[in-house]
């Protein structure tokens, strides 16, 4: 009987970790691509509608469930010398066996300019 419930705790695990991974992943290297986004625009003359379309496509490369509405882009300040802030907030739906959820995340990127 140990090794019974044993193994269903095991096939859980794995069936749990099958299923969050992805969207945490997913998450990361969306962040991670919000990051060097913020720090290329800093430096160029890229307006905020310019830098969140590139932002968008990204995530639709990504299959991000995100809508151009939801991401946030400032600008301050000149090239070179200012700040650029990317926030996007974004939610992804996963259904587990007999308990779907919703996942929030906050994925954002700020780079301030040398001087």
């Amino acid at each position: 009987m140990k090794m019974v419930i044993g193994i269903l705790i095991i096939v859980a695990a794995v069936i749990l970790i099958a299923t969050l991974a992805p969207p945490y992943f997913s998450n990361y290297q969306f962040e991670d691509a919000l990051k060097t986004e913020s720090q290329m625009s800093t430096y160029t003359t890229k307006t905020e509608d310019v830098i969140r379309d590139e932002v968008f496509k990204k995530a639709q490369e990504m299959d991000i469930p995100i809508t151009k509405e939801q991401i946030k882009v400032v600008r301050n300040g000149v090239v070179g010398t200012g700040s650029v802030s990317i926030d996007a907030s974004y939610t992804v739906h996963v259904n587990l066996p007999g308990y779907p959820m919703d996942l929030h995340f906050d994925a954002s990127a700020r780079n301030k300019g040398v001087f």
